[in-house]
């Protein structure tokens, strides 16, 4: 059975003749950039998140640089985040001059581990005399934490942001992987993307809401953040030629992507749930099998299954025997930053986050999007068990 990794082709089909009709309107506008389509989804994004504010980006790297911009992360000063995620959430730092500062995962979330951070927090940091966090190792600022809804699972958020209370750090979700994911936060249910003081999304065409081409957005529910990513994303201007920023850039989502979206948002609840079956379908059949980590859905948080990821005893004999009966796999990720090349000056070195290392190293990636069938979910779990034998 030819099963792909992900099916882009049966999602269009479904809203096709709607994606058809917003192109061809904004063909015969002839109104490419700006207009009221990008309003449109913005406004409706930032509704389906639960914020005030969403900025259209014209990628999810666009929209993490303009959330470390808007929170006041700098040259010099350093960032918490895991070192198992996609490589966009440091390179953001690295784009605004911030450095990077790894602690490791729960290793059956896969997201920031709130013991680990607090354990870094107490046993490596002190208050400088301007009252912001000082590193002892490195003697810069910690001024913020990034923690990342990997996957489709929010990070454990409510001891997140208790200790950046406690320590005067500033909040960025890396809401990626994460669209309308959702954390139970003092009784209420509330969207990744609303927990933090800034969050940024992909829309990459495989994401839960993904753009044909590259697209992102930042949300918030602060207007002074959401009006300095608006300056700094066009070019620094406040209003046309009128440039009160020399921090801008051509970061702007086109009228196009944003339309496109704005079809497929009104299906995004939808296609969760189907992608929430789908992986319930996995679950039964996997079941039992001690050789086979599932994926974990702590009480109070919900999944949406960016992508269904398994731990294995021999992830390469299952990625190539999949592969051979035609289902299609992914990596996501073989190896944590800490160990690319790109950050070898950091000073880390293999052994210092077991737990990203340890993932990084056995996990794999099952078919998942809203159009997979049952019938499809059981052959890949056939072959799976078969190769695990």
């Amino acid at each position: 059975m030819d099963i792909p990794f992900v099916d882009l082709q049966a999602q269009h089909d479904q809203v096709r003749p709607e994606i058809d009709a917003v192109v061809k309107e904004i063909i015969d506008n002839s109104t490419f950039i700006g207009g009221e389509p990008v309003a449109s989804f913005e406004r409706n994004y930032a509704t389906f998140c639960g914020t005030r504010h969403a900025l259209a980006c014209a990628s999810g790297t666009d929209a993490l640089r303009l959330a470390l911009m808007a929170v006041g992360v700098g040259p010099g000063e350093e960032v918490i985040t895991p070192p198992h995620t996609f490589i966009a959430t440091v390179e953001a730092m690295t784009m605004v001059g911030a450095h990077p500062i790894f602690v490791d995962i729960d290793g059956p979330t896969y997201n920031l581990s709130p013991e680990r951070l607090a354990d870094f927090l107490e046993d490596n940091c002190r208050l400088g005399r301007d009252g912001h966090l000082i590193n002892g190792q490195t003697g810069r600022r910690i001024v913020a934490v990034m923690p990342v809804h990997l996957y489709g699972l929010p990070a454990d958020m409510a001891p997140i942001l208790a200790l950046a209370r406690q320590h005067n750090l500033r909040v960025i979700e890396d809401a990626c992987q994460a669209h309308g994911a959702t954390y139970e936060l003092d009784g209420a249910e509330e969207r990744a993307g609303s927990l933090g003081e800034v969050a940024a999304f992909s829309f990459y065409a495989s994401k839960n809401l993904g753009a044909m081409g590259e697209a992102g957005a930042a949300t918030t529910n602060d207007d002074q953040i959401d009006h300095n990513m608006r300056v700094w994303h066009d070019h620094g201007q406040s209003k046309r030629y009128i440039h009160v920023s020399p921090d801008g850039w051509n970061g702007r989502l086109d009228t196009l992507q944003c339309a496109i979206l704005d079809v497929k948002l009104k299906k995004l609840d939808e296609w969760n749930e189907r992608r929430r079956q789908a992986a319930q379908w996995y679950r039964e059949r996997l079941a039992g099998d001690e050789r086979i980590v599932l994926p974990v859905e702590p009480a109070g948080r919900r999944h949406v299954y960016h992508l269904f990821v398994v731990r294995l005893p021999d992830r390469e004999k299952a990625r190539v025997a999949l592969s051979e009966r035609g289902v299609g796999v992914g990596l996501h990720y073989p190896i944590p930053l800490h160990l690319q090349v790109a950050y070898r000056d950091l000073g880390w070195k293999p052994g210092d986050f077991p737990e990203s290392e340890s993932a990084a190293g056995s996990i794999l990636s099952l078919p998942m999007f809203p159009h997979i069938t049952e019938e499809q979910v059981d052959f890949a779990c056939g072959v799976l068990k078969e190769a695990l034998d």
